[in-house]
């Protein structure tokens, strides 16, 4: 291979976690997203980079406002068009790695000047949502500012196939792996289910990079993608979701390759991860060998944070003694939050290009976070102020001003019995805050605690999750009425028991949901909503979808869920009975019972001959239960007045046959399944000859459908 120069370089930007839309709505802080997002951008246009690569959750959102999707457009419409020609070539099938309507890279569209192209792959946050399974970045990408690869159709089976670039004698075999849930995707991993192709020509000449969004760190057995699940030829893991700044490049010698971990961009939780400084980084690809250029973002708003045992701090020992010591206590955390604000700014204006910096340039209002472990010694206590109220002390002068201290103890471990409360300890509950809460632990460690007999767990879990995360404000409806609905159709199968054997039913449909659940084998619902009405202001009525009026779901698509559903479990036959008994409810459908004849209705005396109500096979008829037994009575000859057909027969279209057909209609059965029962029918009512006037075709008018369920044979 002939000596590589810097016209075989390929030079990427690489950032992750930008939350472009994160606390929008503080007067404060609500811009400090788009302009870090902005700043990346004209970082990649001044560095004259070949491409840029986002590693996940470009919007905090998956349904991001009008304003973060015009701040992202704009910045890239600002830095990424113009007439310089990308040098990279596309080797691989576009089609292959781009879906939607325009299947290609966007810099070879003739229709749009690209010069700095973007590659990215979908976070948590940002991740596919709703009926046509659409996220952000698909609007971007049908726009052409953002090639929008690593999506999976499947989570149980995934292939991973490179976009294949290349600059000079510099080949790059490009991966991506968007976001799927942890412990579906660990599953998946372990099940050899996950497929990673190699370019198949000159193996031993490509840089293979992959981008990833996943948890990093254990969070428990299987909530993390272990590096050792990725292959080893990989050389570079540009690795997302993880918030912390780690931009030098890690290497890991049992698979032989480097990750470099970028972190956000902005600050969304008040932890010591995002306390670091922010960086982005420029990977400079030169045959098979790399090197990183880190670059500090000097945006982002300023965070300092600061942990302290208050017994440990100079005096406090002898403080905790007095009766009343709150003002003292107050008092000396107000000079150590005062002495953070002004290390923040310090900080922040050592961080700025010295020409930039002038004696009338101001520090933004800096984040400060104060954790105090306020446990007093024996003999002792600590007297102190609420929280908000000491936070407010500092409007003006921060920019979180609810939450800038956070008291807590130390914590006790307690041994309790599993019967023993159901509600975690008092302990525990201080210790969360919005900053570190995980919304699926705390209903798994919640759930866990309680004995649920009809919603299965794992499911309640990812419903609370789409309501919480996704913001789908019909998720915890749209489940307890599948799951209440799916119990009842699996009770009504069963045959009759004690109330032990009925509570042993359900917990092993409800353990056979779950099991499902968690193989990925179960289809969830999808909330529908209504047009919204013309006259509907969502100015002043809100949003249209987030009213309950606006729910909808069509019968239609009940039952095909349900009987989706019901067809995984091969136990729970998908039939609609009464539950008079497993036997019976399997032998219905196959069951032939001769339908009761219809009495003919008599003529006026006009030498003509009675009319036969027929029952059509397209005609809804009236659903019997083996209960409600209907003695058969043959037709007579009608003399004198008319009689009224018997009930059944009313609940049915009575349609006029002509005389020659009675004898074959007098013959014919119908199908009836026995799925819902309907009142035993009544004597037929005598009608007077006054009653019935008018011409034959007029005598009976059709009788409106019946409200009781009904099938069509």
């Amino acid at each position: 291979m002939p000596a590589l120069t810097a016209a075989d370089t390929i030079r990427i930007l690489v950032a992750t976690d930008s939350h472009v839309g994160y606390n929008e709505r503080d007067p404060v802080r609500g811009d400090d997203s788009w302009k870090s997002f902005e700043e990346v951008m004209r970082l990649a246009k001044a560095q004259d980079v070949d491409m840029v690569l986002l590693a996940g959750d470009l919007f905090h959102e998956n349904k991001p406002s009008k304003k973060s999707m015009y701040q992202v457009l704009r910045a890239l419409r600002k830095n990424c068009l113009g007439e310089k020609p990308c040098e990279l070539e596309l080797i691989s099938d576009a089609s292959e790695a781009f879906q939607g309507a325009f299947n290609h890279v966007n810099y070879e569209d003739q229709d749009i000047n690209i010069a700095i192209p973007v590659f990215s792959i979908h976070g948590n946050h940002d991740d596919p949502s709703g009926e046509n399974q659409l996220c952000a970045l698909d609007l971007l990408q049908v726009s052409g500012y953002v090639n929008y690869y690593g999506r999976h159709n499947e989570s149980d089976k995934i292939n991973v196939k490179p976009i294949l670039l290349q600059k000079g004698n510099t080949k790059l075999a490009m991966y991506g792996m968007s976001n799927v849930r942890d412990e579906r995707l660990h599953r998946t991993f372990r099940t050899g289910n996950v497929t990673f192709f190699k370019p198949s020509i000159q193996e031993d000449d490509w840089f293979n990079l992959l981008s990833v969004h996943q948890n990093r760190n254990a969070h428990s057995e299987t909530n993390y993608l272990p590096e050792a699940f990725l292959p080893d030829f990989l050389d570079l893991v540009v690795w997302g979701h993880e918030h912390e700044c780690l931009i030098d490049p890690q290497y890991n010698p049992e698979t032989n390759f480097h990750v470099i971990q970028p972190g956000s961009s902005v600050a969304t939780s008040l932890c010591p991860g995002e306390a670091v400084s922010k960086y982005v980084a420029i990977l400079s690809i030169t045959g098979r060998d790399f090197k990183v250029e880190k670059h500090r973002l000097k945006t982002v708003r300023p965070f300092v944070m600061k942990e302290i045992i208050l017994n440990d701090e100079p005096g406090m020992d002898q403080i905790a003694l007095k009766e009343d010591n709150r003002t003292e206590i107050t008092r000396y955390l107000i000079g150590l939050v005062e002495k953070l604000i002004e290390d923040a700014k310090t900080e922040w204006l050592e961080a700025q290009d010295e020409e930039d910096v002038d004696e009338e340039t101001q520090a933004p209002l800096p984040l400060i976070r104060l954790r105090v472990e306020y446990t007093a010694p024996d003999g002792g206590k600590f007297n102190c102020e609420n929280p908000q109220r000491f936070s407010n002390r500092f409007i003006g002068k921060v920019a979180n001003v609810n939450d800038v201290v956070q008291f807590h103890q130390k914590k006790t471990i307690t041994k309790r019995s599993k019967n023993d409360g159901e509600v975690p300890e008092q302990a525990v509950l201080d210790q969360l805050s919005m900053d570190t809460i995980k919304v699926e632990k705390l209903v798994k460690e919640f759930l866990t605690a309680q004995s649920l007999k009809i919603l299965p767990q794992n499911s309640f879990g990812d419903a609370v999750s789409q309501f919480v995360d996704k913001d789908d404000k019909h998720a915890m409806e749209m489940f307890v009425k599948e799951a209440l609905e799916n119990q009842i159709k699996n009770l009504m199968e069963l045959d009759q028991g004690d109330d032990d054997e009925v509570e042993e039913a359900m917990g092993q449909y409800r353990a056979k949901l779950e099991e499902l659940f968690a193989a990925g084998h179960l289809k969830k619902n999808k909330s529908k909503t209504k047009p919204r009405p013309p006259n509907w202001d969502s100015d002043l009525d809100g949003p249209w979808a987030d009213q309950p009026a606006a729910l909808y779901r069509s019968d239609n698509e009940h039952s095909a869920s349900a009987s989706e559903n019901a067809s995984l479990f091969s136990s729970v036959p998908a039939s609609r009975g009464r539950g008079r008994g497993s036997a019976r409810s399997a032998a219905a459908p196959t069951t032939r019972k001769p339908a009761a004849p219809i009495k003919p209705a008599a003529r006026p005396a006009r030498g003509r001959k009675a009319p036969v109500l027929q029952e059509e096979e397209e005609e809804d008829v009236i659903m019997l239960d083996d209960d409600d037994d209907v003695d058969p009575e043959p037709a007579r000859p009608a003399r004198g007045g008319r009689k009224a057909p018997p009930a059944g027969a009313r609940a049915t279209q009575a349609k006029r046959t002509p005389a020659r057909a009675v004898a074959a209609a007098a013959t014919r059965q119908t199908l009836l399944a026995f799925s819902q029962a309907a009142k035993p029918a009544r004597g037929a009512q005598e009608l007077s000859d006054d009653e019935i006037s008018g011409d034959d075709d007029e005598a009976f008018d059709p009788a409106p459908s019946t409200t009781r369920s009904t099938r069509r044979r």
